[in-house]
């Protein structure tokens, strides 16, 4: 995960692609709110196909562990 970095003096310690302030949160959104990966690196031309996986990596990693509870309907 070395194109994945966190620095609490950046976006308050959001997990960012290294050397920008993009957040992986943000490369998220956009990918879920069917913007295309061209469509990305067209609008941040900084940004590669690599940094765009990468994003996707880690979302896949953070919840690789997580325990899910069926909730009641209030």
């Amino acid at each position: 995960m070395s194109r994945i970095t966190a620095n609490p003096k950046i976006l308050g310690g959001k997990p960012v692609i290294k050397g920008t302030r993009i957040s992986v949160e943000f490369i998220l959104e956009l990918l879920a709110s069917d913007v295309s990966e061209s469509e990305i690196l067209q609008d941040y031309p900084h940004l590669s196909k690599e940094d765009i996986s990468a994003c996707l990596r880690y979302a896949a990693n953070s919840l690789k562990n997580d325990i899910y509870l069926e909730l009641e309907a209030a």
